[in-house]
């Protein structure tokens, strides 16, 4: 009797690219210290593209210290930080975001005096070729290139609802649309990777509640990667495909929401006992 024929099994395109592909971020073995502390210890993890990654843990647990590490505020003192298979340890912060890294602050770092247009053109300074002699001259090409800076803004103003204060001065604005505008000019640049450093700080229940929705249209919409630091765990938990737990600069957890809910070490951290 002769063996059964093999049975060929189809993978879905999209998962068969997911299977294969390198992640778009993958973090190796990051070690800060300053002096005697150690702010962060060997931390690992990747990140897929398009998809969003939650990173939680008390204060002093390490999170901003990473963000400002892919910001190139921070040199670690080992490990590496990979962005499309590439080291990016060896780039100055003034060139992050010409490969694609856009980042939010904690707090506010708008031009408070300028409008919200202005800000938001800032923000895809990184996309233009001018320099000023050029800018000087008015030269065809320019022009054209303002044009098309200028159509990135207003395109994202109307994305993030922002058309009515478009010409506002942003000191003029409540704080939760003031978020909104910082947003805007994250995404300016047109990011892989946006960097959301603890966004709902300072929102009310309503204001959070619309936040976490609006950074999922982001990602799905626009199709960018996004890794977020935030306190509040009933956002992260609702919007974020993984998350990574940090506790005195060491992970001690990582996968979906409800898998790191569920982690003893993470309730420990948290709660100062485990379940019982």
């Amino acid at each position: 009797m002769s063996a059964p024929a093999a049975v060929a099994i189809e993978v879905p395109r999209a998962a068969a690219r997911a299977m294969t592909a390198a992640p778009l971020i993958d973090v190796r073995d990051v070690c800060v210290r300053f002096g005697g502390i150690v702010a962060l210890d060997c931390v690992s993890f990747t990140l897929p593209e398009r998809e969003l990654l939650g990173l939680i843990g008390p204060n002093g647990a390490g999170k901003t210290t990473l963000f400002n590490c892919f910001s190139r505020l921070y040199t670690p003192v080992s490990g590496d930080i990979l962005f499309e298979g590439q080291s990016i340890l060896s780039r100055p912060p003034h060139r992050i975001a010409d490969i694609g890294i856009g980042r939010t602050f904690q707090n506010l770092a708008l031009f408070r005096t300028m409008s919200v247009l202005d800000n938001v053109r800032v923000g895809s300074h990184p996309l233009g070729r001018s320099d000023f002699l050029s800018n000087a001259l008015k030269l065809p090409w320019t022009v054209r290139e303002e044009k098309s800076l200028a159509d990135i803004a207003w395109e994202l103003i109307d994305f993030l609802d922002l058309g009515e204060v478009a010409h506002r001065r942003v000191a003029d604005l409540p704080f939760g649309m003031q978020k909104r505008v910082e947003l805007a000019r994250a995404l300016a640049a047109r990011p892989k990777l946006l960097l959301l450093d603890e966004p709902a700080g300072g929102l009310n229940h309503t204001e959070i509640h619309g936040l976490g929705e609006l950074i999922r249209r982001i990602r799905d919409e626009r199709r960018v990667t996004i890794l977020l630091v935030e306190h509040h765990m009933s956002m992260v938990m609702s919007i974020c495909d993984k998350v990574v737990a940090l506790d005195f600069g060491k992970k001690i957890a990582e996968g979906t929401p409800a898998e790191v809910q569920r982690n003893e070490d993470v309730i420990l951290a948290y709660l100062g006992t485990t379940k019982k």
